[in-house]
Protein backbone atom coordinates (compact mmCIF):
# COMPACT_ATOMS: atom_id res chain seq x y z
CA UNK A 1 0.00 0.00 0.00
CA UNK A 2 3.03 2.32 1.06
CA UNK A 3 4.43 1.43 -2.66
CA UNK A 4 1.20 2.32 -4.61
CA UNK A 5 0.83 5.72 -2.57
CA UNK A 6 4.42 6.06 -3.27
CA UNK A 7 3.81 6.09 -7.22
CA UNK A 8 0.63 7.44 -7.08
CA UNK A 9 2.23 10.80 -5.50
CA UNK A 10 5.42 10.26 -8.25
CA UNK A 11 3.39 10.48 -11.00
CA UNK A 12 0.97 13.19 -9.55
CA UNK A 13 4.12 15.25 -9.03
CA UNK A 14 5.78 14.04 -12.64
CA UNK A 15 2.40 15.51 -13.99
CA UNK A 16 2.83 18.58 -12.41
CA UNK A 17 6.36 19.19 -13.49
CA UNK A 18 5.20 18.53 -17.50
CA UNK A 19 2.26 20.59 -17.02
CA UNK A 20 5.08 23.58 -15.63
CA UNK A 21 7.29 22.40 -18.51
CA UNK A 22 4.71 22.81 -21.10
CA UNK A 23 3.63 26.54 -20.17
CA UNK A 24 6.67 27.72 -21.18
CA UNK A 25 7.09 25.60 -23.88
CA UNK A 26 3.44 26.96 -25.52
CA UNK A 27 4.31 29.63 -24.88
CA UNK A 28 7.68 29.73 -26.87
CA UNK A 29 5.59 27.67 -29.73
CA UNK A 30 3.56 30.88 -30.04
CA UNK A 31 6.28 32.89 -31.44
CA UNK A 32 8.71 30.36 -32.75
CA UNK A 33 10.31 30.69 -36.56
CA UNK A 34 8.20 28.28 -38.66
CA UNK A 35 6.52 26.34 -36.24
CA UNK A 36 4.05 29.38 -34.99
CA UNK A 37 3.23 30.98 -38.71
CA UNK A 38 -0.72 31.27 -39.07
CA UNK A 39 -0.57 28.16 -42.17
CA UNK A 40 1.01 25.50 -39.33
CA UNK A 41 -2.56 24.30 -37.74
CA UNK A 42 -3.27 24.96 -34.10
CA UNK A 43 -3.54 21.30 -34.30
CA UNK A 44 0.33 20.59 -35.27
CA UNK A 45 1.32 23.26 -33.38
CA UNK A 46 -0.50 21.57 -29.89
CA UNK A 47 1.18 18.00 -30.84
CA UNK A 48 4.53 20.00 -31.26
CA UNK A 49 4.01 21.44 -27.86
CA UNK A 50 3.51 17.78 -26.13
CA UNK A 51 5.79 16.26 -27.95
CA UNK A 52 8.54 18.85 -26.91
CA UNK A 53 7.70 18.48 -23.51
CA UNK A 54 7.41 14.93 -23.22
CA UNK A 55 11.58 15.14 -24.08
CA UNK A 56 12.16 18.01 -21.68
CA UNK A 57 10.82 16.56 -18.92
CA UNK A 58 13.42 14.00 -17.73
CA UNK A 59 16.01 16.45 -18.22
CA UNK A 60 14.82 19.16 -16.12
CA UNK A 61 15.30 18.79 -12.67
CA UNK A 62 12.10 19.01 -10.19
CA UNK A 63 10.73 22.12 -10.62
CA UNK A 64 9.19 22.66 -6.66
CA UNK A 65 7.58 19.48 -6.33
CA UNK A 66 6.31 20.13 -2.29
CA UNK A 67 4.92 23.26 -3.12
CA UNK A 68 2.60 23.60 -6.13
CA UNK A 69 -0.12 21.63 -4.22
CA UNK A 70 0.01 25.64 -2.89
CA UNK A 71 -2.42 27.57 -5.11
CA UNK A 72 -0.83 31.16 -5.14
CA UNK A 73 2.23 29.50 -5.69
CA UNK A 74 1.18 27.22 -8.44
CA UNK A 75 -0.32 30.32 -10.31
CA UNK A 76 2.82 32.25 -9.65
CA UNK A 77 4.61 29.48 -11.73
CA UNK A 78 2.51 29.25 -14.31
CA UNK A 79 2.83 33.03 -14.43
CA UNK A 80 6.50 32.68 -14.72
CA UNK A 81 6.43 30.07 -17.09
CA UNK A 82 4.71 31.44 -19.23
CA UNK A 83 6.23 34.89 -19.13
CA UNK A 84 9.99 33.17 -19.53
CA UNK A 85 8.49 30.97 -22.81
CA UNK A 86 7.38 34.17 -24.33
CA UNK A 87 11.12 35.97 -23.58
CA UNK A 88 12.33 33.32 -25.15
CA UNK A 89 10.44 33.15 -28.21
CA UNK A 90 10.83 36.81 -28.80
CA UNK A 91 14.51 36.71 -29.12
CA UNK A 92 14.24 34.10 -32.17
CA UNK A 93 10.88 36.02 -33.56
CA UNK A 94 13.12 39.32 -33.58
CA UNK A 95 15.54 37.44 -36.27
CA UNK A 96 12.28 36.98 -38.10
CA UNK A 97 11.62 40.61 -37.87
CA UNK A 98 15.36 41.62 -38.95
CA UNK A 99 14.24 39.28 -42.10
CA UNK A 100 11.34 41.56 -43.35
CA UNK A 101 12.69 44.20 -42.10
CA UNK A 102 15.69 43.87 -44.56
CA UNK A 103 13.17 42.64 -47.25
CA UNK A 104 11.14 45.66 -47.14
CA UNK A 105 14.19 47.66 -47.72
CA UNK A 106 15.17 46.12 -50.42
CA UNK A 107 12.23 46.58 -51.94
CA UNK A 108 11.60 49.98 -51.91
CA UNK A 109 15.35 50.70 -52.92
CA UNK A 110 14.74 48.43 -55.84
CA UNK A 111 11.00 49.08 -56.79
CA UNK A 112 9.85 46.14 -56.10
CA UNK A 113 7.43 46.49 -53.26
CA UNK A 114 4.38 46.14 -54.83
CA UNK A 115 5.10 43.29 -56.65
CA UNK A 116 2.98 39.92 -55.35
CA UNK A 117 3.06 41.99 -51.78
CA UNK A 118 -0.60 41.21 -50.69
CA UNK A 119 -0.17 37.59 -51.60
CA UNK A 120 0.13 36.14 -47.99
CA UNK A 121 -1.34 36.42 -44.43
CA UNK A 122 1.06 39.32 -43.80
CA UNK A 123 1.53 42.16 -46.31
CA UNK A 124 4.74 42.12 -47.06
CA UNK A 125 6.69 42.90 -50.17
CA UNK A 126 7.56 39.42 -52.19
CA UNK A 127 12.01 39.96 -51.26
CA UNK A 128 10.54 39.92 -47.63
CA UNK A 129 8.18 36.48 -47.81
CA UNK A 130 11.33 34.57 -50.33
CA UNK A 131 13.34 35.50 -47.36
CA UNK A 132 11.50 34.76 -44.21
CA UNK A 133 10.20 31.29 -46.34
CA UNK A 134 13.62 30.71 -47.26
CA UNK A 135 15.34 30.77 -43.77
CA UNK A 136 12.39 28.93 -41.97
CA UNK A 137 13.15 26.42 -44.15
CA UNK A 138 16.82 26.50 -43.92
CA UNK A 139 16.42 26.50 -39.81
CA UNK A 140 14.27 23.02 -40.35
CA UNK A 141 16.82 22.02 -42.45
CA UNK A 142 19.60 22.96 -39.82
CA UNK A 143 17.39 21.13 -37.25
CA UNK A 144 15.77 23.34 -35.52
CA UNK A 145 13.14 21.14 -33.87
CA UNK A 146 16.13 19.20 -32.22
CA UNK A 147 17.98 22.87 -31.39
CA UNK A 148 14.97 23.87 -29.36
CA UNK A 149 14.97 21.26 -27.41
CA UNK A 150 18.54 22.00 -26.17
CA UNK A 151 17.43 25.83 -25.90
CA UNK A 152 14.66 25.02 -24.15
CA UNK A 153 16.77 22.77 -21.04
CA UNK A 154 19.24 24.93 -20.98
CA UNK A 155 16.88 28.01 -20.97
CA UNK A 156 16.20 26.97 -17.13
CA UNK A 157 20.04 27.87 -16.24
CA UNK A 158 19.00 31.58 -17.05
CA UNK A 159 15.49 31.68 -16.25
CA UNK A 160 14.70 29.47 -13.41
CA UNK A 161 11.11 28.42 -12.95
CA UNK A 162 8.82 30.45 -10.23
CA UNK A 163 11.16 33.05 -10.73
CA UNK A 164 9.97 36.24 -12.77
CA UNK A 165 13.01 37.91 -14.63
CA UNK A 166 14.46 41.46 -13.59
CA UNK A 167 12.32 44.15 -15.30
CA UNK A 168 15.65 46.37 -15.79
CA UNK A 169 17.57 43.56 -17.32
CA UNK A 170 14.57 42.66 -19.51
CA UNK A 171 14.52 46.37 -20.97
CA UNK A 172 17.83 46.40 -21.57
CA UNK A 173 17.77 43.06 -23.17
CA UNK A 174 14.46 44.15 -25.15
CA UNK A 175 16.43 47.55 -26.70
CA UNK A 176 19.69 45.80 -27.51
CA UNK A 177 17.80 43.07 -29.24
CA UNK A 178 15.62 45.20 -31.49
CA UNK A 179 18.93 47.26 -31.65
CA UNK A 180 20.73 44.32 -33.09
CA UNK A 181 18.00 43.27 -35.12
CA UNK A 182 17.58 46.57 -36.88
CA UNK A 183 21.40 46.35 -37.60
CA UNK A 184 20.87 43.33 -38.94
CA UNK A 185 18.24 44.27 -41.25
CA UNK A 186 19.95 47.12 -42.73
CA UNK A 187 23.23 44.77 -43.17
CA UNK A 188 21.56 42.35 -45.48
CA UNK A 189 19.61 45.13 -47.51
CA UNK A 190 23.02 47.38 -47.23
CA UNK A 191 23.79 46.00 -51.51
CA UNK A 192 20.44 47.28 -52.39
CA UNK A 193 20.41 50.43 -50.93
CA UNK A 194 23.57 51.26 -52.49
CA UNK A 195 22.83 49.61 -55.97
CA UNK A 196 19.68 51.82 -55.50
CA UNK A 197 21.75 55.05 -54.93
CA UNK A 198 24.07 54.61 -57.61
CA UNK A 199 21.54 54.44 -60.44
CA UNK A 200 19.42 57.21 -58.91
CA UNK A 201 22.55 59.37 -58.87
CA UNK A 202 23.46 58.15 -62.74
CA UNK A 203 19.63 58.74 -63.66
CA UNK A 204 19.79 62.13 -62.24
CA UNK A 205 23.41 62.54 -64.46
CA UNK A 206 21.66 61.35 -67.47
CA UNK A 207 18.76 63.51 -66.93
CA UNK A 208 20.91 66.63 -66.35
CA UNK A 209 22.69 65.59 -69.96
CA UNK A 210 19.69 65.04 -71.98
CA UNK A 211 16.52 66.63 -70.23
CA UNK A 212 14.06 65.86 -73.51
CA UNK A 213 14.63 62.00 -72.56
CA UNK A 214 12.30 60.03 -70.43
CA UNK A 215 14.76 58.43 -67.82
CA UNK A 216 12.06 57.13 -65.34
CA UNK A 217 10.57 55.08 -67.94
CA UNK A 218 14.25 53.76 -69.45
CA UNK A 219 15.92 53.53 -65.70
CA UNK A 220 12.94 51.54 -64.21
CA UNK A 221 13.28 48.26 -65.80
CA UNK A 222 16.76 48.43 -64.88
CA UNK A 223 16.30 48.70 -61.25
CA UNK A 224 13.68 46.48 -61.51
CA UNK A 225 15.94 43.75 -62.81
CA UNK A 226 18.79 44.69 -61.08
CA UNK A 227 16.57 43.62 -57.97
CA UNK A 228 15.93 40.30 -59.34
CA UNK A 229 19.50 39.34 -59.84
CA UNK A 230 20.83 40.88 -56.55
CA UNK A 231 17.86 38.58 -54.55
CA UNK A 232 18.72 35.76 -56.95
CA UNK A 233 22.50 36.08 -56.23
CA UNK A 234 22.63 37.41 -52.80
CA UNK A 235 19.78 35.49 -51.12
CA UNK A 236 22.36 32.06 -50.19
CA UNK A 237 24.71 34.52 -48.44
CA UNK A 238 22.11 36.43 -46.66
CA UNK A 239 20.51 33.14 -45.25
CA UNK A 240 23.63 31.48 -44.49
CA UNK A 241 24.41 34.90 -42.41
CA UNK A 242 20.70 34.79 -40.72
CA UNK A 243 21.07 30.90 -40.45
CA UNK A 244 24.70 32.11 -37.95
CA UNK A 245 22.69 34.51 -35.99
CA UNK A 246 19.93 32.13 -35.26
CA UNK A 247 22.52 29.62 -33.77
CA UNK A 248 24.21 32.21 -31.89
CA UNK A 249 20.96 33.09 -30.47
CA UNK A 250 19.85 29.18 -29.31
CA UNK A 251 23.10 29.55 -27.57
CA UNK A 252 23.22 32.23 -25.76
CA UNK A 253 19.49 34.14 -26.17
CA UNK A 254 20.29 37.26 -23.62
CA UNK A 255 23.79 37.65 -24.53
CA UNK A 256 24.60 36.99 -20.08
CA UNK A 257 20.97 38.94 -19.56
CA UNK A 258 18.58 38.55 -17.61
Amino acid sequence: MNALAEMSLWAERGLWQAALIFFRVGALMALVPGLSEQFVPMRVKMGLAVAITAMIVPAVPPIAPDAVWDFNILIRMVLTEAVNGLLLGVALRLLIFALQTAGAIAAQSSSLSQIAGGAAAEPLPAIGHILVFGAVALAMMMGLHTKLVIYLIASYDVLPAGAFPDPSDVAEWGISGVSRAFAMAFTLAAPFVIVAMIYNFALGVINRAMPQLMVAFVGAPVITFGGLALIFLLAPTILLVWNEALAEVLMDPFGGRP
